[in-house]
């Protein structure tokens, strides 16, 4: 395998540093460290003064109980988040299906909505279901008003990134399939799509991330996630500190597992992870 095979896309993007450069950057990372040491370190002296690292707050972590009823409560948040990722999946591909339609209309209305819903927040979408529905007759169990408009706003995200994999399929691949008499239609779900997907599943696992963090906001209907077991644990215990810090740290954890999973994928298919913020409009 030649050298170029191993140039990875920053490699283009970006010079090697220099000497000059590189003193610079490891000076600047040694500032950073320090900073970022000194500030732990008087956060961590401000808690004590306040008592918060006494072993009142921190010993119910000792507990089975306190783990198990954390448990739970992380249970319900994969639920949550496995649940608004399937339907972000499904109406995803409903979207990229109409967005990369021969019919104008049916491609206006898939970039309405799609535009839509990557404008409004979640937690938005989640009041709307939680306060505005119920007043149509409407009333909904607390995990689907949590899990469907988190799916929704996640739809939009997924559309857009199985899109970019679509335009990523060599256009000639489409060009040779029409010329032997396939439709269009079939062209791009039996050749282009299965080939995007496999482009796009980096991308896909790293989206599960804002799916995660989006479930925080299970407070507002009320149901079991783990931060809403986090805050009956602060209201048994008095421990709002050591209870954020260690549910806080649960988070991190998931998080990076997932974008690592996601990175690793990424590697092994060579397909670049496709985000929110690096989708052209267009």
């Amino acid at each position: 395998m030649s050298a170029a095979a191993h140039v990875s896309v920053r490699d283009y993007l970006y010079e090697e540093p220099g000497p000059k450069t590189k003193r610079a950057i490891q000076i600047g990372t040694a500032i950073t460290v320090v900073a970022l040491t000194l500030l732990i370190v008087w956060v961590l002296r401000l808690f004590a003064s306040a008592g918060q690292l006494d072993a009142e707050y921190w010993s119910f972590f000792t507990k089975w109980t306190t783990w198990r009823f954390l448990a739970l409560g992380l249970l319900g948040t994969f639920e949550v988040a496995l649940t608004a990722g399937v339907i972000a999946i499904v109406l995803g591909l409903a979207l990229m299906l109409m967005r990369t339609s021969t019919y104008v209309v049916l491609r206006g209305i898939a970039r309405v909505i799609t535009e839509f819903f990557r404008g409004v927040p979640s937690l938005l979408l989640i009041y709307f279901f939680f306060l505005v529905i119920p007043k149509f007759g409407v009333k909904l169990p607390a995990f689907w008003m949590l899990a469907i408009p988190i799916g929704l706003a996640a739809a939009a995200v997924l559309a857009e990134v199985f899109r970019a994999g679509m335009n990523a399929v060599p256009k000639g691949q489409t060009e040779a399939a029409l010329s032997i008499g396939m439709r269009p239609f079939r062209v791009k779900t039996k050749i282009v799509f299965p080939q995007a997907l496999k482009i796009v599943i980096p991308s896909l696992i790293s989206q599960l991330v804002v799916v995660v963090k989006d479930t925080t906001v299970a407070y507002v209907v009320s149901y079991p996630d783990m931060l809403q077991n986090a805050r009956v644990l602060i209201t048994n215990y008095d421990a709002l500190v050591s209870t954020y810090f260690v549910v806080a740290i649960i988070y991190i954890l998931i998080n990076y597992g997932v974008n690592q999973l996601a990175i690793y994928v990424s590697r092994r298919s060579g397909a670049k992870i496709v985000t929110q913020t690096n989708i052209k409009p267009v």
